[in-house]
């Protein structure tokens, strides 16, 4: 089985192999590895990348519309429960009281919705990697909302944690699992046991979290 692979070099000492949600394998390995030392090492884990890669729940995305229709009566998940849209009269911006109060005149631009999330992730997410970071005692050098489709959570090379908007339609808990999850990786880089046991400790619901993603993850990758 030959395995395509991207490599990403760092200044971090150790190397890493990430599976992305779409299949692709990323190599973050130290500046200087010779390509032959990452080829070796890739190939002794060719089982569990083919395992990974494989996997049919996590990395077969299911067909999806381009996005939800904004009319009323229609329904959008925001942090973990489905809340009604009801198209208003005004100029206004989206509202949420309980239900999205949407200006009829943004009823044909997903992304004025889009734009909410990604306003409310940064005013609900970003303050939760600041309190976990400080219940960790790491530090990261700067937090932030991302567009990407393929990964809910990252830990660059350069120490940057970024989350996907898209999380914001995830339960607290859940969110809560993924920024300790990505924040861990700057205390130990791989998925060790000691890696699960530092999240274990800090994201008490981390197996329902895990399960909930494995089983709703698809929602969340809707454009809305």
């Amino acid at each position: 089985m030959e395995l395509d692979y991207k490599v990403v070099y760092s200044k971090r000492k150790t190397l890493t192999i990430t599976v992305e949600r779409d299949r692709s394998v990323v190599v973050t390995a130290p500046e200087g590895t010779a390509p032959e030392k990452i080829q070796v090492i890739v190939a002794s884990r060719k089982q569990w990348l083919y395992e990974k890669t494989h996997h049919a729940q996590k990395y077969h995305p299911l067909p999806h519309p381009p996005g939800k229709e904004l009319v009323t009566g229609e329904s959008m998940p925001y942090l973990g429960r489905q809340y009604r849209i009801e198209l208003v009269e005004g100029g206004g911006e989206i509202q949420f009281e309980q239900k999205f109060l949407v200006p009829r005149r943004l009823a044909d631009k997903s992304a004025a919705f889009r734009d909410w999330f990604m306003a409310r992730a940064e005013e609900k997410i970003l303050p939760r990697v600041a309190l976990y970071a400080r219940n960790l005692g790491v530090s990261f050098k700067d937090a932030k909302i991302g567009k990407g489709k393929y990964r809910w959570g990252s830990c660059t090379p350069n120490d940057n944690v970024i989350f996907n908007w898209r999380l914001i339609k995830a339960p607290m808990f859940v969110i809560d699992y993924v920024v300790v999850h990505e924040l861990a990786h700057l205390i130990e880089q791989n998925h060790t046991p000691r890696f699960w046991n530092i999240v274990r400790a800090q994201a008490t619901a981390m197996d329902k979290a895990k399960t909930w993603l494995q089983k709703h993850g698809a929602l969340l990758e809707e454009e809305l």
